[in-house]
């Protein structure tokens, strides 16, 4: 029996969170030796290309088709739902969903014209089920019924790569490790994510927020830690750092005292160097007061290491964080300020999380003051990321999944034509 032709369009070769997303899909797909797999390569917004030949990534890269030529038995798109097409003989929609409690009309048609929506986290799939609509009559204005998704959803969450996320001991060698040895602090929390757009307390990485309660938090205090910021806008030019570190200064700006230090760290690094980064000495833990995560990859890398972890607790990221071995804030739910809106993706109507500022501060000390509790309790965080939620944990859950959904594909049957004797021809 011949393998299923399968087709995924996507960001794989491109600098970006799907770009990620897409390359582990497609690597897992591979691990089942069960699909034909070839993949159309696609852009994502300004991310630039050339991942896959600067990481040597020759497998996947020889398997980029130019156009579309014929039907495949599955047509796979990683992409936002309102861009979904329906192209194959059975069609799987791949996406990281929602930030939000609400996504907008069109993900909702997106989503209904696939067989199948994978997302990567269970509040995406609630967002998605719980959506609805009303259908207006233009003329009338009268109610006729209702949008909602009525296509399967199905959760495949993205797996850690345990080979490259680990505790690993301390080597001065490392380029990011000789700028670490630079801070003179000996304690430091970390933020990784790009400071997008919204006014502050409104960016969705909510890093403005990050940075001012830091500093309330610490300011006056005797040896006090430091904050390392691993950030960026949407590139890595000398302009966007400038404006990193003018966004920085306003904040300091804004609080009174002997301040505490925060360190820019700006621009690409690898995943060896993300890993050396994370396990540095003086990383001691991390910290995300983010409004909403379709998943928060971030968060499962650094959990890997097996260091403490302070987060909002709410979104994507709930499925792999336990509670009893992260620090979760609580808050409120708050609709989304119009500075962070974005059209058809970032609703005004939704809502996402506001952490609650006393628990902010106290989260803060608490890892500060009782280091080692919380570094026990991350070690029990990071043995069940590598048990449940590690890439292989992935490969199989996505093996079920499939194995559940597919339709079976009629087999190409060769076919045993009777031989034809000729006449013989006898000359008149």
């Amino acid at each position: 029996m011949g393998k299923k032709s399968v087709v995924i369009s996507c960001p794989a070769d491109t600098y970006s969170g799907y770009g990620a997303r897409s390359r582990d899909f497609i690597k897992a797909l591979l691990k089942l030796e069960e699909y034909d797999v070839k993949i159309l390569s696609q852009r994502w917004g300004n991310c630039r290309f050339g991942y896959l030949k600067d990481h040597n990534e020759d497998d996947l890269f020889s398997r980029i088709i130019p156009q579309l030529t014929a039907q495949p038995d599955i047509w796979i798109q990683c992409t936002v739902p309102n861009e979904f097409q329906k192209i194959g003989k059975y069609n799987i929609g791949l996406t990281a969903g929602i930030e939000t409690t609400v996504c907008h009309n069109s993900w909702l048609d997106g989503c209904n014209r696939m067989d199948l929506v994978i997302v990567s986290a269970q509040h995406a799939k609630e967002v998605f089920e719980k959506t609805t609509f009303d259908i207006k009559n233009n003329q009338t204005g009268q109610i006729q019924g209702k949008i909602k998704v009525t296509t399967p959803i199905e959760v495949l969450f993205e797996g850690g790569d345990v080979s490259k996320y680990l505790p690993k001991k301390y080597d001065n060698r490392g380029s990011v490790t000789r700028e670490l040895n630079k801070i003179k602090e000996s304690f430091c929390f970390i933020n990784v994510g790009h400071w997008m757009q919204g006014d502050y307390g409104h960016d969705r990485k909510n890093i403005g927020y990050t940075v001012k309660s830091f500093l309330e938090t610490f300011k006056n205090k005797k040896n006090a830690p430091a904050l390392i910021l691993k950030t960026q806008q949407v590139g890595t030019s000398i302009i966007d750092r400038e404006e990193i570190l003018r966004r920085i200064n306003h904040l300091r700006g804004q609080v009174k005292g002997t301040l505490p230090n925060i360190y820019l760290f700006h621009g690409e690094v690898s995943d060896d160097e993300i890993n050396e980064f994370y396990n540095h000495p003086k990383v001691k833990a991390m910290v995300s007061h983010t409004k909403g995560e379709g998943f928060g990859r971030p968060l499962l890398e650094f959990a890997l290491v097996n260091k403490p972890i302070i987060v909002s607790g709410w979104s994507g990221h709930l499925d792999f964080l336990d509670k009893d071995f992260s620090i979760m804030l609580g808050g409120k739910l708050e609709n989304v300020h119009p500075s962070a809106q974005v059209k058809n993706l970032i609703l005004g109507e939704g809502q996402w999380f506001t952490p609650d500022d006393s628990q902010t501060g106290h989260a803060y000390k608490e890892i500060f003051k009782n280091y080692k509790k919380y570094l026990t309790l991350a070690k029990r965080q990071g043995y069940k990321i590598r048990t449940d939620f590690s890439f292989d944990a992935m490969v199989n859950q996505l093996k079920m999944i499939l194995d559940g959904r597919l339709p079976k594909f009629p087999e190409q049957v060769e076919l045993t034509l009777p031989k034809l004797e000729l006449p013989k021809l006898e000359k008149l």
